[in-house]
């Protein structure tokens, strides 16, 4: 039986008619595969497009109330009510710019990680395009929204659609509707008119693949998602294959690979911590995330392949080569990518070199595995010479 209690997104019929099957997931009741079957679906993004529904994410736009019409003036104003909450350079983007930040808490962990965009259009920069997770974008606006104030007003695009298009086909597909999307670059994005409606393209995606991120009026939804099906090269896809995908893209998982009690650093995303941040110090935690990057850690996240046994899934311990404990997964599958088991999980930095013997307890017994770099599989996004 449905329950009530969930939300659904506006393309929840055409999921319905695809043969989905839904599941629970952040408040949201989501297509979790469609008849062809997560391995198909994965194998299918890495080798052609698919297409999927993440209209649970939470878009939105950070605007400035009072701007004063002098671009650079005015993007600095609306940067700056952002940055103290984040460890990433947001007045140094450029137009069309997206740039993966973390919202930290005082700490240094990490309350969530987010896309933050500078827009194109010289009319727009007392702007920001913002998308923050689905689990976690009631608490994240209610932070951003503290930290504007009076000055600037969040305004929630979470009513909309967000489709993800993600795959090696990915470009040739969007020309046919955006013909001037394929020469974004990855993580820039741009507004399109398209029949007299406004559409945000951004060049990223959480697979590992090239790919689009296209955000839609709701009512308009279902005609770009039939659109976009309609192409020989594009299936839709659940969110079996989306995590199974982002695991071999060694992407980590919001509530799991990362939370508040996990630092940028710990977690491997210390390219998210920008160098004129790390300089100025002005960002949440900043004492805690110096000490670590001058080498004081206890722990990192790595990459796992399962050298014998059954995949490990999260909360799986991790022992060292004298059988102790001294960690857990929090992230494990099967890859259909590598036809084995892979898993990312916390050990000590001693036990973190690539080629370290360690092994898994899964169902009470102990399975070997191996730390190997990650992504476990290359990404593909497209860069601009």
């Amino acid at each position: 039986m449905t329950d009530p209690s969930l939300k659904r997104t506006a393309l929840y019929d055409a999921h319905v008619a695809l043969g989905a099957r839904t599941v629970p997931f952040a408040g949201y009741e989501m297509p979790v595969q469609y008849r062809d079957g997560v391995l198909t679906e994965h194998r299918w993004t890495r080798e052609h497009a698919g297409l999927f529904d993440v209209s649970h994410m939470g878009p939105s736009f950070l605007i400035l109330n009072d701007p004063t019409g002098d671009i650079e003036a005015d993007y600095a104003a609306v940067a700056a009510l952002i940055e103290p909450l984040v460890c990433g350079d947001i007045a140094g983007l450029k137009p069309g710019q997206i740039r993966y930040t973390l919202l930290l808490n005082a700490q240094g962990g990490i309350l969530d990680d987010l896309m933050i965009g500078r827009p194109f259009a010289a009319d727009r920069q007392g702007m920001l395009y913002v998308v923050v997770n689905a689990g976690t974008k009631e608490a994240d606006f209610a932070l951003i929204a503290a930290a504007a104030g009076d000055r600037a007003r969040l305004v929630r695009a979470d009513d909309r659609a967000l489709f993800a298009l993600q795959g090696p086909k990915a470009a040739e597909v969007i020309a046919n509707i955006f013909p001037d999307a394929p020469t974004l670059s990855f993580m820039n994005f741009r507004r399109y008119d398209r029949k007299g409606l406004g559409y945000v393209v951004a060049r990223c995606g959480y697979t590992g693949e090239d790919g689009f991120e296209i955000l839609v009026h709701a009512v308009h939804a279902p005609e770009v998602w039939d659109l976009l099906l309609g192409d020989e090269r594009v299936r839709p896809i659940g969110l079996g294959a989306r995590d199974s995908l982002r695991l071999e893209a060694g992407l980590p998982l919001y509530g799991h690979d990362a939370d508040e009690t996990i630092s940028p650093i710990e977690a491997g995303l210390t390219f998210a911590v920008s160098k004129r941040r790390r300089d100025a110090g002005d960002f949440p935690g900043y004492s805690r995330i110096k000490r670590e990057l001058d080498g004081d850690l206890s722990r990192v996240r790595v990459g796992l392949r399962v050298l014998e046994g059954a995949p490990a899934r999260e909360g799986a311990e991790i022992a060292d080569a004298s059988g102790a404990v001294v960690g857990k997964v929090t992230s494990g599958g099967f890859s259909p990518t590598l036809s084995t088991a892979i898993a990312m999980g916390f050990v000590p930095p001693a036990l973190a070199i690539v080629g370290t013997p360690l092994s898994v307890i899964v169902r009470g017994k102990s399975q070997p595995v191996q730390v190997v770099a990650m992504p476990f599989v290359p990404h593909r996004y497209f860069r601009k010479s």
